[in-house]
């Protein structure tokens, strides 16, 4: 029997009234039945059902508000050309505000009062300029300011309400569950803002996780694949099935030329739908924890194991005084399932993991030295045990850290006698993310020791290169970071 996330979203939903939130809650149409494969006449065009579902879709446009200081102006332009500036561009002139546009991609209405779903890297600026408007145009040519509600950069989702005067065309969800190789989808969205446009593929493969390679490091991959035609602005757009209900939200191509080549990836709906509903409810999406560190298994370590199939994740580490270690899970063991859920790797036991709510008491089957075993554990939580800095205002953009103390020490197994802050995460868009990983202990900052995120921000200089000696794998070393 395969575990659902789409029973979960629906208890969800249903949550919401036991709760004072502090959005209104989703109210969206969810069509649950699988595709017909079969019928009476021959199909000759789908205008019908795209006829349905092209209302629902968006253009979404950024902007940020900038003084012509920021850019090169044509005064500036004369000035760097040795050239008289002339006089109807009078120096003034530069100290006006004006719109920048950031970016163009789609976005999808969900629910007649105006929710409507995008992707994190379309709402959230280019380069890590702040965005300070959201428009989004409909399908018959008006336009809102929209309202972020939430984003969340680990799964490359974000939500957004417009207020109108009328109801909306909300699409039709389905259960991207059933989906199944070789369904036809069409991708619907607003290509190089050329406008409204579909392209017609089929559903290549399904689950797909490419470990962090397109939604970067520490982020959870589950894509749908598909050949319909996706290019730059189609991100956060609609992927229909034949019956026109959103199935995922375009999210990436693989490409070495820009363009589509037939290797288009959408985020399966009851994944955004559970991502929407918790950013609307609470601003942050809940994630269950098991505290290991999992690997996937080759062919020679499953031999060494004694093991005819490669699939599973095998526990290389567990952290101290974790779910995992309080559940009775030893390093060496091979995780085969969370409840019914089957686990063919490292990067889907995470992903199924993070996909059930913390507290959750669940049914962990792993082999032991050759021996099958049920183990239960209530897992942790991910969300809400870190203290992240200000990322609008904090030079470290998209760190995540920590005070250290035993508690940490404990968990990561830190020595006892380091002193600092612990970086616990770094977002696949953080400037950083190159040179921090997860789990890194920032004694020193040009040679002050920091041991609290404030110490942490009045040591960092701007516009130069600071000196940070880390803790990271067992060694210390020197980070050089330009801010």
């Amino acid at each position: 029997m395969k575990y659902t996330v789409f029973l979960l979203l629906i208890s969800l939903l249903a949550a919401f009234s036991l709760f004072a939130d502090k959005n209104p809650p989703l109210n969206v149409k969810v069509d649950a039945q699988s595709i017909a494969t079969s019928g009476d006449m021959p199909l000759v065009s789908y205008a019908d059902v795209l006829g349905q579902a092209t209302p629902s879709v968006v253009a979404v446009y950024t902007s940020r508000i900038v003084s012509a200081r920021e850019s090169l102006t044509l005064p500036e332009f004369y000035r760097q050309f040795s050239r008289p500036i002339p006089r109807a561009m009078p120096e003034e002139a530069s100290n006006r505000e004006r719109k920048e546009r950031l970016g163009v991609g789609s976005g999808v209405i969900i629910s007649a009062d105006g929710y409507i779903v995008t992707n994190y890297h379309v709402v959230q600026g280019m380069r890590g300029r702040e965005v300070d408007e959201i428009l989004v145009r409909l399908n018959d040519g008006t336009e809102y300011v929209a309202t972020l509600i939430g984003s969340d950069s680990k799964t490359d989702v974000a939500i957004l309400k417009i207020e109108a005067n009328a109801s909306l065309p909300a699409v039709t969800l389905a259960d991207s569950d059933l989906l199944r190789v070789g369904d036809i989808v069409f991708a619907i969205g607003n290509p190089r803002d050329l406008g409204l446009t579909a392209t017609q593929g089929i559903v290549s493969a399904l689950e797909r996780n490419r470990g962090g390679q397109i939604l970067g490091a520490g982020s959870y991959e589950n894509f749908i694949q598909t050949d319909a035609a996706i290019n730059l602005g189609n991100s956060g757009g609609a992927l229909v099935d034949a019956w026109g209900r959103l199935v995922g939200i375009n999210t990436a191509i693989v490409s070495n030329s820009g363009g589509s080549i037939g290797l288009g990836f959408a985020i399966p709906v009851n994944m955004v739908l559970n991502v929407a509903s918790n950013l609307i409810k609470s601003g942050e999406v809940p994630r269950g924890m098991l505290g290991l560190f999992p690997d996937d298994l080759s062919r020679e370590m499953a031999d060494a194991f004694g093991l005819e199939s490669t699939r599973g994740a095998l526990v290389n580490q567990v952290q101290e005084n974790s779910p995992a270690s309080r559940g009775g899970i030893w390093h060496g063991d091979i995780i085969l399932k969370i409840d019914e859920r089957e686990i063919d790797s490292a990067a889907e036991l995470r992903l199924v993991v993070s996909q059930v709510l913390p507290g959750t008491k669940v049914a962990v089957t792993l082999i032991r030295q050759g021996k099958t075993m049920v183990l239960p554990i209530t897992l942790g939580s991910l969300t809400g045990k870190v203290a992240a800095i200000n990322t609008n205002s904090s030079p470290l953009k998209g760190i995540s850290l920590r005070p250290l103390d035993d508690d940490l020490r404990d968990a990561y197994s830190i020595p006892k006698d380091l002193d600092g802050v612990l970086l616990i995460e770094v977002d696949g868009d953080s400037p950083f993310v190159d040179k921090l990983e997860p789990l890194t202990v920032i004694i020193e900052i040009n040679g002050n020791a920091v041991e609290s995120i404030d110490e942490i921000e009045k040591n960092l200089i701007m516009n130069r290169q600071n000196r940070f000696y880390v803790w990271a794998g067992g060694k210390k070393r020197f980070v050089i970071l330009k801010l």
